[in-house]
């Protein structure tokens, strides 16, 4: 179930007038609009607005041709016709926003200082959410602070929440905290007249009608931005005050169920990825398959592998790796990795005892790790498959969606790779990014092609790359702070629990036909 849509599909229709019925008993909007223009200038009367407040209100109304016109402060009137975007019910009115807000502004426009703890609480976009203001990384500016920035932006219970800068701008919602805060000038703040209902208006602001056309008309280079010009300009349908806090009672029921079902659909989502991650732990662990005694031990196929190895070796087309890791046990009957002359003692490796015709030992003695073949993209044929990291789903072993070069615009070195290799992602490898290639072609450099020795089954391969006990050891090898790597070295060190081949087979087959009923059951409950 695609509940963003849903939760659009019910906003739409809400503020076209279809989500409850019409009563013509209510008193129309246009009497209530009249009432809040009446207010608004009794208030410059008493000094609670200024002149300056009301300058931009209009008055919307349908002439005798049956075609909207505007009336301005100064008398002028236009026809609006081609802006107004459909039709509502009669009873309703459509009005610029701002003849329905007693104030519009935005919070401080100079950064302050802000602390994890202090007086009062600093609002920024993230803390801004459709369901409400979310503080789970909340910052606190000081007293001081606060009552310069709450001076001229003064947020109330009730009150109209507003992004208008950058990535997340368009997203609306109510403030619901009974205490002063103050707020960056990335968040608008609108104050809604008496007789507008604040729910009402804020579910019409998440409109897709007004999110698009908003959003469609953002300005600025670096950050994009909503201006409060452009925000109040925007028209908005209005209907009778009664039906306004019907409309919000049944929107608000029906969003509350779209939450439920996106919070039962995240619970599934990830009772899904935990079990999925609890296979790939047992059969990595020799726990998920039966061990056949009749299977080629696995100690002969990597003594096969390092033979052939030492044969490259003698015949020139290798160079010895001076620095290679391999693993063995010691007279204790525990492991141990030797790294050129250094032996570090690996008995604290989490893998319990492995079935007896296993062996462990080091991914780069199975794989030619980080050895890649790097190719200009000018000798790269333009109906290339040309991979990128944002192309493979995370966690699934899946490719999303294929790019030939002729399509993607880059002038980056890629690597080469063929059909059947493993592709490994050392960037961000918590993303756990991995696939199997099902035809030739190039990827960006943070993605290592890896040709696995003939005895090792590039399924399970990739099984074992995307296994829990593999990702907690590319997190914990992994440098760097905002683009974390997993090096080549630590990659080649990498612990690599070896079965014999037709176990392989078996695992394999046995988390092929798994995944897939699980993601069957998935499809049938989404």
């Amino acid at each position: 179930m695609d509940t963003k849509a849903l939760r659009q599909k019910i906003l739409d229709l809400a503020i076209r007038g279809k989500l409850v019925p019409q009563d013509p008993n209510d008193e129309p909007a246009s009497v209530l609009l009249e009432r809040i223009r009446e207010q608004k200038m009794q208030m410059v009367k008493e000094g609670k607005l200024k002149a300056k407040d009301i300058t931009n209100d209009t008055i919307i109304f349908v002439g005798e041709d049956n075609l909207h016109y505007e009336k301005f402060q100064d008398g002028t009137v236009k026809c609006i016709e081609d802006e107004i975007p459909f039709e509502v019910p009669e009873g309703w009115e459509w009005v610029r926003l701002v003849s329905i807000c007693l104030k519009v502004t935005d919070g401080t426009h100079h950064s302050p200082d802000n602390f994890p703890t202090g007086e009062y609480k600093y609002i920024t976009a993230k803390n801004i959410k459709l369901n409400g203001i979310v503080l789970d990384d909340i910052t606190y500016v000081t007293a001081e602070v606060h009552k310069e920035i709450f001076a001229r932006c003064n947020p109330e219970f009730g009150d109209i929440l507003y992004i208008k800068d950058g990535a997340t701008s368009g997203i609306a919602t109510v403030n619901t905290l009974h205490e002063e805060f103050s707020m960056l000038s990335s968040v608008a703040l609108l104050k809604p007249s008496i007789g507008i209902d604040n729910w009402y208006m804020c579910y019409a602001m998440q409109s897709p009608y007004f999110y698009n056309t908003t959003r469609g008309d953002m300005k600025g280079v670096g950050i994009t931005r909503i201006t409060l010009n452009m925000l109040t300009s925007r028209l908005i349908p209005i209907p009778p005050q009664n039906e306004q806090r019907q409309i919000s009672a049944n929107t608000s029921k029906l969003i509350e169920l779209i939450v439920s079902i996106e919070k039962s659909k995240d619970d599934v989502l990830e009772l899904i990825a935990t079990t999925k991650s609890k296979i790939l732990d047992l059969a990595i662990r020799g726990k998920l398959v039966p061990q056949d005694p009749n299977d080629e031990p696995a100690s002969i196929l990597l003594e096969r592998i390092r033979a052939e190895k030492e044969e490259l070796i003698k015949q020139g087309k290798i160079k010895r790796d001076k620095k290679k890791s391999v693993i063995f046990k010691g007279d204790d009957n525990s492991y141990y990795q030797q790294t050129g002359d250094l032996i570090e003692s690996i008995s604290t490796w989490e893998l319990e005892e492995l079935p007896d015709n296993w062996v462990l030992c080091c991914l780069g003695e199975l794989c030619d790790y980080g050895n890649c073949n790097n190719v200009d993209a000018d000798s790269i044929a333009g109906n290339a498959w040309i991979l990128d990291l944002e192309d493979i789903e995370k966690n699934t072993g899946k490719v999303l969606r294929k790019i030939r070069k002729n399509e993607r615009d880059f002038t980056s070195t890629k690597h080469s790779f063929y059909k059947g290799q493993v592709l490994y992602s050392k960037l961000r490898p918590y993303l756990n990014k991995v696939i199997i290639a099902d035809e030739d072609g190039f990827c960006t450099s943070e993605i290592l092609p890896l040709e696995f020795a003939n005895v090792v089954l590039p399924q399970y391969a990739l099984y074992y790359l995307m296994s829990p006990t593999f990702l907690r050891y590319a997190k914990q090898c992994s440098y760097g702070v905002k683009m974390p790597r997993l090096g080549t070295a630590d990659g080649r060190k990498a612990i690599f629990p070896l079965p014999p081949i037709k176990e392989q087979y078996r695992i394999a087959n046995s988390i092929s036909k798994c995944f897939t009923q699980i993601d069957n059951i998935l499809s049938a409950l989404l």
